[in-house]
C-alpha cells in the first residue's frame, strides 16, 4: 500500500522524502464501473425520450479533460408545452392515486437508484467534475435516501397537517443547478411526488446527464407517463418553464440574481414560489474547540465539490487568540489535498464544473490579491488539460473585500478574525445571504446561544455539510425562502383543501 509523500517543513527534507524522493505517491486508483452513456439523449416527455421539436442538440462536456461525453437535446418553447400537457394529463389519475401507491413507485425508484448506484456516481463524476468518492459516497445514496424517506409519507399525509385536508398544488416546474444534479432533482422531485403532483424539470445545461438517464429508471420503474418529465436547455429554456401558465408553483435552486428574476416574473400571478439561492456561510471557530477537528470541518466545509456549494462554509472566522496557530495547521492541511482526475478514488478535489465558472473564480480571486489580503495556495500541481483551480485561502481579509461580500462557488476561502462572540456574531450576520453557518466551541451553552443570534437556516456544531432527508434545509434574506426535506419541505408542495 502507497502513501502520500510527507510535507517537509521548516526547508529541511524529511527521512522519507530522502529516501524516496517523488516516488511515495499514491498509486493512480481509477473507478472503473461502466456509466452507460449514450450518444445522444432526447427529452423525457410522457414517460418516453422525444426528440426536440427545436431539432437542434448541444454538448455535454467533461471539465476534467475537456471531451465531449454525450449530445443533449435542446429544448424550446413548444417542447416546454409539450411537457406540461403531458404533466396536466397525468396530474388527473396520479393525484388520485391511494398514498400508498405512489409510495410503492417511490420506493421502487429510490431501490432502482440503488441498484445502479456505481453507474450513476461516474456519470455524476464525468458530467461535473467532482471526486468520484463524494459521487459514490454522498450524492448517489443521499439522493436514494430522499425517495425512500418521502415514499414513506406518501400514505401518511393526513399526519402532516393533523385535522386538515393536505391536496396537491397541480403541476409544478422545477429548476436545479450544476453542482448536485442528481440529489438536487430528487430534493424536488420525491416531495412533488409523494404529496401527488406532476412535474417537469429543467436541470442545468452542464449536468443534465444523470437526469436523463434517470428517465431510464422511471421507465424501468413503470411510473405513470407524463409524472415526471426532463427538458434541457440553458436560460431561454427555463424562463419559457418558470411563465407557463399550467404551472402551479416554481422551485427554483440556482443564482440569486436569476431568483430576484424569477420573483420579479411570478409578480401578481397565483403560483407559488419556493427559492433556494447563494449563500455566504461563516465558519466560526472559537479558541476552546477541538482544533484538529476543527481545520478538518473547516476543509470539508470549503473544499467539497471543489466548493461548489451553495452552503459552503467560504468564510472563516476564528478568534483571534488562535488565529496564527488554527491558520499554519490549515495550510498544512491543504498541501496534501489531492487535485486531479476525479473519477480517480484518492482525490480530493476534482475539476471546476466549466469554463465560465473557472473565470469566474479567478476573477474574484484576483479582486483580493489586488485589494491587499494575502493568497496562500496548496503547493499541488494541476492537470494539463480540463478545469482546476488549487485550494486557496487568504488572509488579512476585511469585511470591504468582495472575496468576503460575494459568493465565490470555488474551493477558496476568506479568513477573519474576532475577539469576542458579539463580534464573531455581527462579522457572521454582515452579509446579504442567510443560508447555513457552523460553530465551533467546546461548551454547549454557547452553541445554543449562537444558534439563535446567527441569521441563518442552518447552522452546525462542531461539523459541517450534514444532511439527512427528515430534515429542512433553507435559508433567509437573499438566500431564499422555503425548504427543501423533511415535513416542512413536503408541506411546500401541498395546500389545505
Amino acid at each position: 500500500m502507497t502513501s502520500t509523500r510527507p510535507v517537509s517543513r521548516g526547508g529541511s527534507p524529511s527521512v522519507p522524502e530522502l529516501i524516496f524522493g517523488d516516488l511515495w505517491q499514491y498509486d493512480p486508483a481509477p473507478e472503473t464501473a461502466d456509466p452507460r452513456i449514450k450518444l445522444r439523449y432526447d427529452l423525457f416527455i410522457g414517460g418516453k425520450f422525444v426528440a426536440p421539436k427545436s431539432g437542434k442538440y448541444f454538448s455535454s462536456i467533461n471539465p476534467a479533460n475537456e471531451q465531449i461525453i454525450t449530445e443533449i437535446a435542446l429544448a424550446n418553447k413548444n417542447d416546454v408545452d409539450a411537457a406540461y400537457s403531458a404533466a396536466a394529463k397525468a396530474f388527473t389519475s396520479w393525484s388520485k392515486l391511494p398514498g400508498r401507491e405512489r409510495g410503492k413507485y417511490l420506493y421502487r425508484i429510490a431501490r432502482l437508484i440503488q441498484d445502479r448506484a456505481r453507474e450513476f456516481a461516474v456519470a455524476e463524476t464525468m458530467d461535473g467534475g467532482k471526486p468520484i468518492k463524494e459521487s459514490r459516497d454522498f450524492d448517489i445514496p443521499m439522493a436514494a435516501a430522499h425517495f425512500f424517506y418521502h415514499a414513506g409519507w406518501a400514505d401518511k399525509l393526513e399526519y402532516a397537517v393533523p385535522g386538515a385536508n393536505i391536496i396537491p398544488l397541480g403541476v409544478v416546474g422545477q429548476v436545479i443547478p450544476w453542482n448536485f444534479p442528481l440529489l438536487m432533482l430528487a430534493w424536488k422531485i420525491a416531495p412533488a411526488l409523494a404529496m401527488g403532483n406532476t412535474v417537469v424539470l429543467k436541470p442545468a445545461e452542464t449536468t443534465s446527464l444523470t437526469a436523463l438517464k434517470l428517465g431510464e429508471i422511471l421507465q424501468e420503474a413503470e411510473l405513470p407517463p407524463g409524472v415526471v418529465n426532463f427538458i434541457c436547455g440553458a436560460g431561454e429554456t427555463g424562463a419559457a418553464l418558470v411563465a407557463h401558465p399550467t404551472a402551479a408553483k416554481i422551485a427554483f435552486t440556482g443564482s440569486t440574481d436569476v431568483g430576484k428574476i424569477i420573483m420579479r416574473q411570478l409578480a401578481g400571478t397565483d403560483k407559488k414560489l419556493t427559492l433556494e439561492l447563494g449563500g455566504k456561510a461563516a465558519n466560526i471557530v472559537f479558541d476552546d474547540s477541538p482544533v484538529d477537528q476543527a481545520v478538518e470541518g473547516v476543509v470539508n466545509g470549503i473544499f467539497f465539490n471543489q466548493g461548489h456549494v451553495c452552503c459552503a462554509g467560504s468564510r472563516l472566522l476564528v478568534q483571534e487568540s488562535i488565529a496564527e496557530l488554527f491558520v499554519e495547521k490549515l495550510k498544512r492541511r491543504i498541501d496534501v489535498l489531492r487535485v486531479g482526475n476525479p473519477l480517480d478514488k484518492n482525490t480530493d478535489v476534482g475539476a471546476i464544473n466549466s469554463r465560465d465558472q473557472l473565470d469566474k473564480i479567478c476573477e474574484l480571486v484576483d479582486s483580493g490579491t489586488a485589494g491587499g489580503a494575502e493568497m496562500y495556495q496548496s503547493k499541488c500541481d494541476l492537470p494539463t488539460t480540463g478545469f482546476y483551480f488549487k485550494p486557496t485561502i487568504f488572509t488579512g481579509v476585511t469585511q470591504s473585500h468582495r472575496i468576503a461580500k460575494e459568493e465565490i462557488f470555488g474551493p477558496v476561502l476568506s479568513i477573519l478574525t474576532f475577539r469576542t462572540l458579539e463580534e464573531a456574531v455581527e462579522k457572521a450576520n454582515n452579509t446579504a445571504f442567510g443560508l447555513s453557518a457552523g460553530v465551533w466551541t467546546d461548551k454547549g451553552s454557547r452553541i445554543l446561544k449562537m444558534s439563535t443570534l446567527l441569521k441563518a437556516g442552518v447552522v452546525w456544531a462542531n461539523t459541517f455539510n450534514k444532511f439527512d432527508p427528515s430534515s429542512p434545509f433553507g435559508g433567509y434574506k437573499e438566500s431564499g425562502f422555503g425548504r427543501e426535506g423533511g415535513r416542512q419541505g413536503l408541506m411546500d408542495y401541498g395546500k389545505i383543501a
